[in-house]
């Protein structure tokens, strides 16, 4: 089984939407099985008294436009040991990978990787809490997840 983290600031917007529509990828294709899919935050911001905060509002209706649901989904924090539990971890953009190395004590085994490299590009997935585009953040998602698919399948 691939275990795939998908990692942003807060755990409300990007990479729960990843999650959901890497989760939706495999799904079509009958993958489910071979893979288990989370997504995690490099900040406390959104997780208060242990307690995430559901994905954000206009994230969700996005997903909601492409037919996904991210059901009850509550931001969680990463952890180091998420390292030896994940195959791949996969922030949306430079100061995610940053945050991520620095919480996971480095990358020795080249598990860290930035979302849209996998689509050809080094860009970050621009964070619609700030951009208010939640449509462009999708559809960067979405390119990122079928190179990661695609990438592992090959």
């Amino acid at each position: 089984m691939i275990k795939i983290l998908f990692v942003c600031h807060g755990n409300i917007c990007r990479s729960p939407m990843a999650e959901f529509v890497f989760k939706d990828m495999i799904q079509q294709q009958n993958l489910t099985d071979q893979f288990y899919v989370a997504s995690a935050a490099t900040s406390a911001e959104e997780i208060w008294n242990g307690v995430g905060n559901p994905v954000y509002l206009p994230a969700k209706a996005e997903l909601a436009k492409h037919g996904l649901s991210c059901g009850d989904k509550h931001a969680v924090l990463l952890k180091s040991e998420d390292y030896d539990k994940y195959d791949y971890l996969i922030g949306m953009d430079s100061a995610n990978i940053r945050n991520m190395e620095r919480i996971l004590g480095g990358d020795p085994k080249g598990k860290i990787y930035k979302l849209l490299s996998f689509a050809g590009s080094e860009r970050d997935v621009a964070d619609p809490w700030y951009t208010g585009k939640f449509d462009v953040t999708y559809r960067d998602i979405e390119a990122g997840c079928k190179g990661l698919l695609t990438f592992l399948l090959t």
